[in-house]
């Protein structure tokens, strides 16, 4: 037995403790890890204009997979610091937590507060090099992370070129590339929406700042330069977000003002649509999971809005007030917080914890929206919204009623779901799988094709509703709906429960066809504005069943897409060429091996990564205006592109063997 005794014990030493242990500093080795070093390094960027030494901020992709950031703030020091004995931009570069924003004195509001950023980039890159223009010299400095010995250990980003002064420059600022290690992350491709998307918004949160982002593996000059820059700030965020809506106001209502060192900025525009839509952000940061600051704003916005109803004689003494949730209908809102010391859960920074944030929020939003509900100016808007909200706690009423009537047995259980939901026996709901298949036919396949044990089969009777344009009384009505609601035992809406859910893994298996496209879209609409946890949390995925399949005397191939079949088919003369037009023509075996078998499947998980792409994206293409979604059909789609599904609808698709996911 190894003995257990302190010479047992190893110490990590400078970066190499982030190298052993990747996620716990950037949350994953995969596509999301690979561009929270981005971020990292851009948050750095814009802390500096944050504070108003920055106006620019310049991203650019190189072809060798590298990625650099540029601002022209102040530079960083160059200087010796008197503790450690080294260079400002070593210190940075090379140990965690160091930096200049653990005080208030160079960074009053930062979204970088863990002082690991630029040092955690640092350790997971091959290479990384630092250009400081400031007091007219031009410095440089490089760090590696190179092999040690045969046995492949590695010293994580060691300077390998000392802080050297280069020459003389009249601009200011901080460059900084580095190649990320394809030691470390499953993928070194940056992915341009990805980036594009999050400088962008960027953008909107900072009024007047220039951000642009140059990808030079691009061999369109159109594509590869974008340059944002909105002097409307999260006003014109709102407008933005709500383009394939019809608005109520349009001009959105922007709340500001200052309570205890928290600022607060709120944009507010109302939709015709019945669901609402809340982003928010803490020193530019995206709180996804929300957090006090939420809080605080949604309490006063009912509590301003309850206030306001009682005034003008829409709400009687003896009448209930209003719930926040009749007041948000319709709404799009996007909070922006700058917090001195923010206490986020986690490096990735998903949500606010501070105490003394919520009633700073609410105290500003109460004070400003019950001015603006008081100008005269606004009156007519004002009374609108009330009328908005009575109507949706009227349809929330007959909402709850409907639902009450789905938990019973009799509407639910026994009249849709017998002979159509053909149940799993295994009763443990982290192994089993609920298959939703598009029509009777590939559902009677998936039926007899399926493993019993582990995987339930919902089929669908034609197209469900398309939620997007309808209030949730009218969902609880449907037919299709009520069935899948039963089936994943959840609840939908404000009753929602993910720990209820039935099954692990909610698979939609539809044909490779328009049609089948259409349903996907309908389907992911539904779980994004009713469910949204089964997304953020990974539940849902696309099944990937072949287009083709390859026969030659008893051997058989499949093939998931042209480039594939080319692939299957070089220098095979002689075969028989199978094009499947619908999952319904292929046999229950064939179903199976092919779609269903977890060692040979293909899915894609569809996840959450930008809440407010997926939100205007959702918006766009199963919303009722026709002519933005023709525009952005017309300016986007590539029909002769393979793998065409790149979760238009705002989710993040990501393909792999099942057995692995």
């Amino acid at each position: 037995m190894p003995q257990y005794n302190a010479d047992s014990l190893k110490v990590l030493e400078g970066l190499d403790a982030v190298r052993v242990r990747p996620g716990m500093y950037i949350g994953s080795t995969g596509s999301r890890g690979l561009h929270h070093l981005l971020w990292e390094i851009v948050d750095n960027a814009i802390d500096e204009a944050m504070g108003g030494y920055a106006t620019e901020v310049q991203v650019t992709l190189y072809k060798d997979g590298s990625a650099s950031v540029w601002d022209n703030g102040r530079g960083m020091p160059v200087d010796i610091n008197q503790a450690t004995g080294v260079s400002g931009v070593e210190l940075i570069f090379t140990r965690l937590h160091a930096g200049g924003k653990f005080g208030n004195d160079n960074y009053a509001y930062s979204g970088g507060l863990h002082g690991v950023g630029a040092s955690v980039v640092n350790a997971l890159s091959r290479w990384l090099t630092v250009d400081v223009y400031r007091d007219y010299s031009h410095w440089q400095m490089k760090f590696t992370s190179e092999e040690e010995d045969d046995e492949g250990k590695v010293k994580a980003g060691i300077p390998s070129v000392p802080l050297t002064r280069v020459g003389n420059a009249r601009k200011r600022g901080t460059l900084i590339r580095f190649l990320p290690d394809d030691r470390i992350f499953d993928t070194t491709e940056f992915q341009y929406e990805t980036v594009r998307s999050r400088l962008e918004e960027l953008a909107y949160l900072n009024k007047g700042l220039k951000i642009s982002l140059e990808d030079e593996r691009q061999k369109d000059p159109e594509t590869a330069r974008r340059e944002y820059c909105f002097e409307g700030g999260i006003v014109d965020y709102v407008r933005f977000l709500n383009q394939g809506k019809s608005a109520v106001n349009e001009d959105p209502i922007f709340l500001t003002g200052v309570q205890n060192d928290v600022q607060v900025q709120m944009a507010i525009q109302y939709t015709d649509s019945y669901t609402d839509s809340f982003f928010s952000y803490v020193n530019n940061i995206p709180t996804r999971e929300g957090g006090t600051h939420e809080i605080g704003a949604k309490t006063a916005l009912t509590k301003v809005f309850n206030e306001y109803a009682r005034r003008i004689g829409a709400l009687k003494d003896k009448d209930n007030n209003l719930s926040g949730e009749d007041f948000r209908e319709g709404m799009t809102c996007v909070l922006l917080v700058m917090v001195k010391n923010p206490q986020f859960e986690g490096q990735t920074k998903g949500k606010l914890g501070n105490t003394e944030v919520k009633p700073a929020v609410e105290t500003v939003i109460t004070n400003e929206l019950t001015l603006y509900l008081e100008d005269l100016k606004h009156q007519q808007l004002g009374q609108a919204l009330v009328e908005k909200a009575l109507k949706s706690a009227r349809v929330r009423e007959a909402a709850r009623r409907a639902r009450d009537i789905a938990r019973t047995k009799n509407e639910l259980e026994a009249a849709p779901l017998v002979g159509k939901l053909s149940v799993c026996t295994g009763r443990n709901p982290k192994d089993n799988e609920l298959f939703i298949v598009e029509g009777d036919s590939a559902g009677g396949s998936a039926k007899q094709g399926r493993d019993r044990r582990f995987q339930a089969i919902l089929p669908l009777r034609g197209k469900p509703l398309n939620v997007e344009k309808k209030r949730l009384d009218a969902v609880l009505a449907n037919e299709e709906f009520r069935s899948l609601i039963t089936a994943l035992g959840t609840g939908i809406g404000e009753d929602f429960s993910l720990s209820a859910l039935k099954y692990d893994k909610v698979i939609i298996l539809s044909d490779a066809d328009q049609d089948g496209a259409h349903i996907r879209a309908i389907l992911l609409t539904f779980f994004y504005r009713y469910m949204r946890e089964l997304i953020s949390e990974g539940h849902v995925y696309i099944g990937m069943p072949p287009l083709y399949q390859v026969r030659k005397g008893d051997t058989q191939h499949y093939a998931y897409d042209d480039r594939e079949l080319k692939k299957v088919t070089a220098g095979l003369k002689g075969y028989v060429l199978q094009r499947y037009k619908g999952l319904g023509e292929m046999n229950p075996e064939q179903l199976w091996e092919t779609t269903m078998d977890r060692q040979h499947r293909k899915l894609m998980q569809v996840t959450l990564d930008d809440a407010a792409a997926a939100e205007r994206m959702i918006s766009l293409l199963m919303g009722d205006k026709v002519d933005p979604r023709r525009e952005y059909i017309i300016s986007h789609a590539d029909f002769n592109k393979e793998d065409q599904f790149d979760a238009s609808h705002g989710a993040h698709a990501q393909q792999g063997n099942a057995a692995h996911s």
